[in-house]
């Protein structure tokens, strides 16, 4: 089964993360199917990027978009109109 979740990357207490298409059955750090985009909590505020036309690609193949993903994905939704107006 294929996933849609966080690769940490960055270094000890200052952690940054990949948004990854992976296999279900593969290491958190192993090899991704591909690179989606990044979150990097270590800024103020965070830097979230994503490439939402394959993110519905990869869902709409069938992948799952794991829990803190989404939850990621849903903060961030409701910011963007707010950041949009300013």
């Amino acid at each position: 089964m294929v996933v849609i979740r966080l690769q940490r990357r960055g270094t000890k207490k200052a952690p940054a993360h990949r948004i990854v298409v992976a296999d279900r059955a593969k290491a958190q750090g192993g090899r991704a199917l591909e690179i989606l985009g990044y979150y990097d909590p270590s800024y103020n505020p965070p830097k979230f990027s994503l490439n939402e036309s394959r993110l519905t690609f990869w869902t709409s193949s069938g992948a799952q978009v794991s829990e803190a993903l989404a939850r990621l994905i849903k903060h961030f939704k409701k910011q963007l109109p707010a950041l949009a107006k300013n």
